[in-house]
């Protein structure tokens, strides 16, 4: 099995209106901060995109394998040490099993979800949610010294 993610602490998103001249991309990236926002707040929560679960029943890489999009919201404990629960958006995207069936699937989809779940806990054991959470209270220190206020006198 092999995951793989880009994550955006939801707090740390900076606005979340969205610039008129926005290219398509960036106003989908937004909307979808939007809606994770709307749904489940800014504390603890975690935006995953460009992840994926990959899944090998075989010793050949060109055959025996599914791979699952993943996009959606991670939530941790307050404390940001454990993952509590997600709501993500989970889909094949390819497969290269003849013999996979619609149960297999969704069964392999709800697996997807909790080996997300599992690796994000390994991701905050690792430092890396750590190291971000720094450079949030860093950035939010310096604004606070600037009288709320940070870069081209905004």
């Amino acid at each position: 099995m092999a995951i793989e993610f880009d994550c955006t602490p939801l707090r740390s998103v900076p606005r979340l209106d969205i610039p008129l001249d926005a290219s398509p991309g960036y106003r989908t990236r937004l909307e979808r901060f939007q809606q994770a926002i709307a749904r489940h707040g800014m504390r603890n929560t975690y935006y995953l995109n460009n992840a994926a679960c990959t899944f090998r029943f075989t010793n050949d890489s060109d055959s025996g394998w599914v791979r699952f999009a993943v996009e959606g919201t991670v939530i941790t404990d307050d404390t940001d040490a454990r993952t509590v629960g997600s709501d993500l958006d989970i889909r094949l995207e390819v497969e290269t099993c003849d013999w996979l069936t619609q149960p297999a699937v969704e069964w392999l989809a709800l697996s997807a979800k909790h080996a997300i779940e599992v690796e994000f806990d390994r991701y905050i054991a690792a430092g890396d949610l750590s190291r971000a959470l720094e450079r949030l209270a860093k950035e939010q220190a310096d604004s606070d010294a600037a009288g709320g206020f940070l870069g081209m006198n905004l």
